[in-house]
């Protein structure tokens, strides 16, 4: 294949994480919903968390599956429930069934939408292990600026069509869309003279790595990092118009504004992650949300608000422009879908306590700040697990095969 087909496979990972990055947008949908069906807040907000929940469960069906199939079936596999998520999300809403909305949305399109996410990040990785933190990050940024299309698209036909309508018309560019963009995904031929040394010391199985605590600092620091931005994300629109006075269609400009940094953020420190290192990134990435989400409670005006959950989406984003390449470099990319796979399962582990949470302490309470302050100690927490992170020891076969393969190598003794 062509050097530069690869660039090919770059822009169609772009695509498809566009697509898929819509889950991002649910907060525009919140409040029609409360409004048209009655619905209380914490049951619209489940959604959420039951897709984000899925989400993770298909990344790791996903990444194991397109580790041993391809990943241009997966994806066209996710594609179509991702469209048919979408479809059955519609209907129910038109039969005024809240369990419908469930299942379609939150299970159906989030198992799609997670067997899809993990397919070019797998596929990148392994196209440019020479830029592989600045590639992933610029693939998944995509997926950080869907919101901001889907959001762009959806908040005018809300108020004229209504959710059922702008469901279907999403659901079904998103099919094409991610099935067309499907067909660019393969794997490289084997680079044998470059990598195999590196195959033989680094290359971990997913089993492996899952017995390795190495994986699981990584999971954790994941989990944490989500459960911040998600609970900023799922909630967005609504807070925007009670903390800043917005409007439903300037809370939809916040919300836009949180998906453009959350994909700039993918890019971003991705890219600083290949200078200054991934660990010192995550250190960072705490740090500052734990200062944002102190703060945030007292910000009044939309202007300061705007910014400072931008912030947040900003610092999110850079965790998943981050991760990818931190698990490549610890656990090796030839295993990377079932490795990464099994990592973003703590996506969809970390999108159900937060939501929940705000939505129930706001419901309690009348406000949020007591579940932002919550979230920003966990931040301070968090600081610690990327500090903890060192390679791990290969796996014992390996270590085997590597010893082996120095004894007949070495140069027979007395031979200058």
């Amino acid at each position: 294949m062509p050097k530069q087909s690869r660039w090919l496979v770059a822009v169609a990972a772009i695509v498809v994480q566009l697509c898929l990055g819509a889950a991002y947008g649910w907060s525009v949908f919140v409040k029609p919903l409360v409004k048209a069906e009655h619905w209380s807040l914490p049951a619209v907000s489940l959604t959420f968390s039951l897709g984000i929940f899925c989400l993770g469960i298909g990344t790791v069906i996903g990444g194991n599956l397109q580790d041993r199939l391809g990943p241009r079936v997966v994806c066209s596999v996710a594609g179509v429930l991702y469209g048919a998520g979408y479809f059955s999300a519609a209907s129910a809403v038109a039969h005024h069934s809240l369990a419908g909305v469930y299942l379609g949305y939150g299970v159906i399109t989030g198992l799609g939408g997670g067997m899809g996410y993990v397919c070019p990040i797998a596929t990148l990785v392994k196209w440019f292990p020479e830029r592989r933190g600045l590639m992933t990050g610029i693939g998944v940024c995509g997926y950080g600026m869907g919101a901001l299309v889907m959001s762009a698209i959806a908040a005018p036909r809300l108020a004229t069509v209504g959710v059922a309508p702008t469901f279907v018309l999403l659901g079904a560019a998103y099919l094409v869309l991610i099935v067309l963009g499907a067909q660019f995904f393969h794997n490289p031929p084997r680079a044998a003279a470059r990598t195999q040394k590196e195959s033989v010391a680094h290359e971990f199985t997913t089993t492996q790595a899952l017995r390795t605590p190495q994986f699981w600092l990584l999971w954790l620091m994941l989990f944490f990092n989500v459960s911040a931005g998600i609970m900023i994300i799922s909630q967005a629109s609504p807070m925007a118009q009670e903390l800043a006075g917005a409007t439903a269609v300037s809370a939809a400009g916040v919300v836009g504004a949180i998906a453009i940094f959350n994909g700039l953020g993918r890019v971003v420190w991705a890219a600083v992650s290949d200078w200054i290192g991934r660990s010192r990134v995550f250190v960072l990435l705490f740090l500052i949300q734990a200062c944002v989400f102190f703060a945030l409670p007292h910000f009044h005006t939309l202007g300061a608000f705007t910014a400072a959950v931008a912030l947040v989406g900003f610092v999110y984003g850079g965790g998943f422009g981050t991760m990818p390449s931190l698990a490549a470099d610890l656990f090796g990319a030839r295993n990377m879908g079932g490795i990464y796979g099994c990592i973003l399962l703590a996506w969809g582990c970390g999108a159900v306590p937060s939501p929940i949470l705000i939505a129930r302490v706001h419901e309690r309470t009348g406000g949020y700040s007591l579940a932002i302050y919550g979230v920003a100690a966990a931040m301070v927490a968090a600081v610690a697990l990327p500090l903890l992170v060192r390679p791990p020891s290969a796996p014992e076969h390996q270590r085997h095969v590597v010893s082996v393969s120095a004894q007949t190598t070495a140069e027979p003794e007395g031979v200058k």
